[in-house]
């Protein structure tokens, strides 16, 4: 059997007026408090971290999570739905888009067709 197949999650959240009322300490503070043990119970998930506001009207920020390990990643969006993060929210989840980076090749390779 393979290894599983990397997944990415692309995560376009939207701050809230919450969230942009604290003080950058008091964001910086709550990060170190709260999301870091969080991340620290699941070191199979990876994240990156975007900021759109200037790009976008509709997401402010993008969370790009990666890893092989699924139900590491459900528990830790499930972990991060019981703080204020995802759970006030602090962040509204506008959309989750899965994907599998070059999955056609994976596919293709197992499939033994040409590339």
């Amino acid at each position: 059997m393979t290894d599983a197949p990397k997944i990415t999650f692309f995560m376009l959240l939207r701050s809230s007026p919450a969230w942009l009322a604290l003080t950058r300490e008091a964001r910086f503070a709550f990060i170190e408090a709260t999301i870091k043990p969080i991340f620290a119970r699941y070191p199979q998930v990876a994240l990156r971290f975007y900021d759109a506001e200037a790009f976008s009207g509709r997401a402010t920020d993008v969370a790009v999570f990666e890893t092989r390990d699924l139900r590491a990643y459900y528990f830790l969006i499930d972990a991060l739905r019981d703080t204020p993060f995802l759970g006030l929210p602090y962040f509204e989840v506008l959309e989750i888009i899965p994907a599998v980076e070059d999955g056609y090749l994976e596919y293709t390779e197992a499939e033994g067709l040409a590339a």
